[in-house]
C-alpha cells in the first residue's frame, strides 16, 4: 500500500517551498491581510462603545438578538456543508459535492436576506441610519462588510457549482457558452430571497391570516414565477448527460474556497459576539 494512502493528493498543484500548494498559500496570505482589516473595524467599535455619545441610541433597544441568533446558527451550517463539499470532492464524489455546494449557497442567501431583513428595520422602525448616531455608523460599517464578503463567497459558490459541470475534453470557450448558467442561478437565488422577504413582510403586517397569503402573492407574484421557471432551468442544467472535467484534481480549488468560506463564518461569530452579546453581558 503506497505510503500516501489516505491523505490528500496535492501531485498536481503546484507548490511553494515549504510544500503548500500556490492556491493555498495565496490564500492564507489574503485572508490575513484581511484578518487585520476586520480587527481594525471591530476595535472600531469597541472603542466608540466604551465611549457611546450623550443621548446616543441603546443597543439594547435597537437590535435583535433572536433574528440574529438564528443568523449566525445558518451560517454555522453553512460552515459544514463547506466541509461536506471539500470532503466530496477530495473523494471523486462530484454529484455530494455540487448538493454540499448548493446547500452551502442556500445557507448564505438566508444569512444575506436576515441581515437585509434587520437593517431595513434598523432604518425604518429603530430610526438608525449610518449617519444619525455614531452607533450606526460603526454598525453598519462593520456588519455591512462582512455582508458584502458573504455575497462574494455566495457568487464564487455559484461559480464553482456551474464549473462542476464543464464537459471532459471541451475545447471551445466554456464559460460563455455557460453564462446562461450562471445567470439563472443568480436569478433564482435573488428572485427567491425577494419573495421570501416579501412574505415575511406580509406576515409581518397582516400576522398569520389568509390576507397575508392573499397580500403577497399579490405583491411578489412575478418572483414567485420567476423562482419557479429559473429553478426548473436548473434542475434541465443539471441533468445534462456526459462525463465532466471535474474532479478530485480540483479539490484544491474548492478547499480554498472553503478556507474563504471557512474565515468569513469565523469573522461572524466574533462579530456576534463583540457586537450583539457584549452589550447584554453589561
Amino acid at each position: 500500500m503506497s505510503s500516501h494512502a489516505g491523505t490528500i493528493d496535492h501531485h498536481h498543484d503546484p507548490s511553494t517551498s515549504t510544500g503548500i500548494p500556490n492556491k493555498k498559500l495565496l490564500m492564507w496570505a489574503f485572508l490575513a491581510s484581511d484578518c487585520m482589516f476586520f480587527a481594525t473595524l471591530i476595535s472600531t467599535h469597541l472603542i466608540y462603545r466604551l465611549h457611546p455619545p450623550a443621548g446616543g441610541l441603546d443597543p439594547k433597544v435597537v437590535f435583535s438578538p433572536e433574528l440574529t441568533s438564528f443568523s449566525t446558527f445558518i451560517l454555522l451550517m453553512s460552515s459544514l456543508m463547506m466541509a461536506l463539499a471539500v470532503t466530496a470532492i477530495q473523494k471523486n464524489n462530484v454529484k455530494s459535492c455540487r448538493w454540499s455546494l448548493i446547500a452551502t449557497i442556500l445557507f448564505g442567501m438566508i444569512f444575506l436576506g436576515c441581515q437585509v431583513y434587520e437593517f431595513n428595520h434598523f432604518v425604518l422602525e429603530k430610526k438608525m441610519t449610518l449617519s444619525n448616531s455614531l452607533l450606526g455608523t460603526t454598525f453598519y460599517t462593520l456588519t455591512g462588510t462582512h455582508g458584502c464578503h458573504v455575497a462574494i463567497g455566495v457568487l464564487w459558490l455559484s461559480l464553482m457549482y456551474v464549473r462542476s459541470f464543464k464537459p471532459a475534453g471541451s475545447t471551445q470557450a466554456w464559460f460563455g457558452k455557460n453564462l446562461l448558467h450562471v445567470v439563472v442561478l443568480l436569478g433564482a437565488l435573488l428572485l427567491s430571497l425577494k419573495a421570501t422577504l416579501g412574505l415575511v413582510h406580509a406576515l409581518q403586517v397582516d400576522g398569520m391570516t389568509g390576507a397575508a397569503i392573499s397580500h403577497f402573492l399579490k405583491a411578489e407574484y412575478l418572483a414567485i414565477a420567476g423562482t419557479l421557471v429559473s429553478t426548473g432551468v436548473l434542475i434541465g442544467f443539471a441533468r445534462a448527460a456526459g462525463a465532466v472535467d471535474f474532479n478530485e484534481k480540483h479539490a484544491i480549488d474548492v478547499e480554498s474556497m472553503g478556507l474563504y468560506w471557512h474565515f468569513v463564518d469565523i469573522v461572524w461569530i466574533v462579530i456576534f459576539t463583540a457586537v450583539y452579546l457584549l452589550e447584554y453581558l453589561k
